[in-house]
Formats: C-alpha cells, structure tokens, sequence
C-alpha cells in the first residue's frame, strides 16, 4: 500500500509547486525600503501615463478571432473599432482582400526586472568635520533632472511596440511606468539621514526603471471579404527581439554613506 501512495503523492507535489510558480510569475515585484514615491513631493507634475485597454467591438471580435493568432496592438484595434462593413444584398457574390498593411501584432515578455539604480539623480552633500555636535541631512532635489528610457534596439514601428511593452511590464511589475519622467528642482523627503562628528555625509539619489525584455511578432494583415463574411488573414509573420528601459515614474532609489575625507 505503501508504495501506491508515493506516486500519487509525488504527482499532487508536483502539481501544486507548478502551481505556485505560475501564481509566483505573476506576481508584483517588491519595493526596497531604500526606494520612497515622490508624487506628492515632486514639484514637476508629471502626467499619468495612461495606455487604454482598448475594448474590441463587436466586428472588432469576429475579425480578431478569424485571425488564427493573438493580435494586442491597441492602434490596429483601434482601427477595427471605427471601421464598419455594411452587408446588403449586393454583396452577395462579392469578394475583395484588402492589405491594411504590416502592424506588430503582439509582445510576448521572457524577462521583467528593475534596477532600482538606473541612472543617478541627485547628490545631496554634509560636511560635519568641523563640526560640534552631530548633524542632520535630508534629500533635497538641487537641479531638475529628465530620465527618458527607450527601445535597445531599432525595429518597425516603434510607437506601437512600446505601447504593448508598457502595458505589459506595468501589469506584470505594478509599477507606475512611463517612457519619460522628470524630479523638479526643490523636491524634498523628510527623512532623516544623520552625519557624526568628525565625518562627510553623502546621500545618492537614483531614478529606478524597469528592463522589459521579450519578442514582438509582425505580420502582414489583410481584410478578406467574400459575400456576407469578413476575416483577417495574416501574412509572412515574422519575431523579432526586443528590450526596453522604462523609467518607473515619480520614485527615487536613495542609498546613504559617510566618509572621512571628501569623494
């Protein structure tokens, strides 16, 4: 009896922790403690950047479900959305292809990360060797400071992949994401980092992004009509690889340090 129960033991085991890891690829990538938001601080008022869930009408659904693979990009959507085709009895007998031309249709990730340290910021600085009692330093943003990210690579229609790649990292990471942000001059923390006698304060502060790595697929799409039905047909599909940094908006990734003589 004993050794009938190992193998529907190892299985339901082996069942259960690749469930796990499907649940664990999923989730939110965990902030340090070192990284603070700065939306309500930050004196540049970024825009939220909002890339719609677009929502396929109902001629939008029947092509895209003819299509025969996964279509994503929300401006091709967008297009069947405000498209319309009109069945009378002329069409009987009718048929036309249309080439609407070569779109990424979807991005697949393989990898999501963030480096919480992608590009420096800010230096705020205490001198206290000279000092008579211990001092106290806070961040202060000294100049305004753009972080733009972008594709690692040239490929076809850019505008369009970045769309799909934002809307994937931000939903795999949680992360306010955007292509761009900017920390304003005079940005303030209240917190408190201390500086002994005797010793030079340093405070860091990095602008943290997120490295999306995965493949975009292309292919060429055609709107088939023939009597009184329609469908898309695609055409020479092709995969390409692709990565991109995306800066994660209004955050700041700080690290402290102290030291005798000046860096």
């Amino acid at each position: 009896m004993k050794k009938r129960l190992i193998i529907p033991l190892a299985v339901l085991l082996s069942i259960c922790f690749s469930c796990l890891n499907a649940m664990g690829a999923g989730t939110n990538i965990k902030k340090p403690s070192s990284v603070l938001e700065l939306s309500r601080e930050n004196t540049y008022p970024n825009p939220t950047q909002d890339v719609p869930h677009l929502k396929p009408s109902e001629l939008a659904k029947q092509l895209l479900s003819s299509a025969g693979m996964e279509i994503e990009n929300p401006d091709l959507i967008r297009l069947m959305n405000e498209s319309a085709i009109s069945n009378t009895k002329v069409s009987i007998g009718y048929k036309a292809t249309i080439f609407l031309g070569q779109w990424p249709l979807n991005y697949e990730s393989s990898e999501t990360a963030v480096n919480w340290e992608y590009q420096k910021i800010n230096t705020n600085k205490l001198d206290n060797r000279g000092g008579t009692k211990p001092g106290q330093m806070t961040y202060v943003q000294e100049q305004q400071k753009r972080v733009k990210g972008g594709l690692t690579a040239y490929i076809p229609n850019p505008e369009e992949v970045k769309k799909m790649m934002l809307l994937e990292s931000m939903k795999k990471t949680n992360l306010p994401l955007s292509f761009e942000t900017v920390v304003g001059q005079g940005t303030k923390k209240d917190q408190v980092y201390n500086v002994p006698l005797r010793k030079i304060g340093y405070l860091n502060a990095y602008a943290p992004a997120v490295n999306e790595k995965g493949k975009v697929t292309y292919g060429e799409v055609y709107l088939v009509l023939k009597g009184h039905s329609q469908k898309l047909m695609i055409k020479n599909v092709v995969s390409q690889g692709i990565g991109a940094w995306i800066p994660v908006q209004d955050h700041a990734s700080f690290s402290y340090s102290l030291a005798e003589t000046p860096r």
